[in-house]
């Protein structure tokens, strides 16, 4: 068993300590919104926050985050509203298949707590996550938004 704070509740999963978190996540909580995408962290699907950081949650273990919060997609809106970084992928019209969409969404809201005000190379230093569709134009423009929201 391994307690961990998952949007802000304290859970308790009954899994094997090596399991990956993005497993636990979406089959023992039903929190489906972090996505599988390559299963070896490279390309950010299932980016989730651990303790405010950016994780990749394919290629961490539960027993590496036990008693830690962790926050899902699910969890990033507050009191009923969405986190800047949601409403500005929404006015920017960000997706289009939208696989990929949580995880880079997540990816930018840590990016946006370390750095207030990214520069354009720091938002590519940061935001690694792999998007197929090419709205790599949109992201940046909703990443700017959400700066200055």
């Amino acid at each position: 068993m391994t307690v961990l704070v998952v949007n802000g509740k304290s859970v308790t999963l009954d899994v094997e300590e090596d399991t990956p978190l993005l497993w636990a996540v979406r089959e023992s909580l039903g929190l489906t919104g972090s996505k599988y995408g390559c299963g070896i962290g490279a390309c950010g699907a299932c980016t989730v926050h651990v303790d405010g950081a950016a994780v990749r949650s394919c290629a961490v273990t539960v027993g590496e985050v036990a008693g830690r919060r962790v926050t899902t997609i699910e969890g990033l809106a507050e009191n009923g509203l969405l986190h800047r970084v949601q409403q500005a992928w929404i006015d920017a019209d960000v997706p289009q298949c939208g696989y990929c969409q949580s995880g880079m969404i997540m990816a930018v809201a840590a990016l946006l707590e370390e750095k207030p005000q990214p520069t354009d190379a720091e938002i590519d230093a940061a935001i690694t996550n792999i998007c197929r569709c090419g709205t790599f134009q949109q992201v940046r423009e909703a990443i700017h938004a959400a700066a200055k929201a």
